[in-house]
């Protein structure tokens, strides 16, 4: 939480501004003095503010307002760092919404692991008429991802995900497994 620092001085301070006849006067610098006191934070964060929209530099708390401000997919349980990702990124994601790299990448930046996708759709262009249609007739998507230690909560936030950023019209299944483990050497 911010709010008024103590000793912090203000970027402009109001009696350096007042006509000279109140340069010497001592009541009119200590009362603008206690002005100077209430508006130096609000001075700070306006001199700053382009840091507070840089995901990167922006105090936490304020970055998670900003995460529901662009669309950014967090659930408010995420480490800091996966948030200022997910902030960071919010716009490409927005424009690559609904396509499979999309989708991929809103699930890496959520889990921090690449899933497996499979879907029934295709693109391809024939020079001839009446060529064959790519993919398969029904639409079907299918999301796997494995986590070192899954849970059924796991499961329910990529089913939100996948439900918010998937091709509208696609119906989907997931699912959430035990990744392998390699053994140690």
């Amino acid at each position: 939480m911010r709010g008024s620092i103590d000793g912090l001085g203000s970027s402009a301070p109001i009696g350096m501004m007042l006509p000279a006849v109140f340069a010497d006067d001592d009541l009119a610098q200590r009362f603008v003095g206690g002005l100077d006191e209430v508006l130096a934070p609000i001075l700070a964060v306006l001199d700053c503010l382009d840091s507070y929209f840089t995901p990167a530099l922006a105090p936490v708390d304020f970055t998670r307002w900003l995460a529901g401000w662009v669309g950014a997919e967090t659930d408010g349980t995420e480490p800091e760092a996966r948030l200022r990702a997910a902030v960071a990124a919010a716009a490409y994601l927005h424009r690559v919404r609904g396509t499979r790299r999309g989708l991929s990448e809103a699930i890496r930046l959520v889990f921090g692991v690449t899933p497996e996708i499979t879907e029934s759709g295709g693109a391809a262009w024939d020079a001839r008429p009446l060529g064959p249609v790519p993919g398969d007739r029904r639409p079907r998507l299918h999301v796997t991802l494995r986590l070192p230690d899954p849970t059924r909560a796991d499961e329910h936030r990529l089913d939100s995900l996948v439900a918010a950023a998937r091709p509208a019209h696609m119906p989907y299944t997931v699912q959430v497994t035990a990744a392998e483990r390699t053994p140690e050497r």
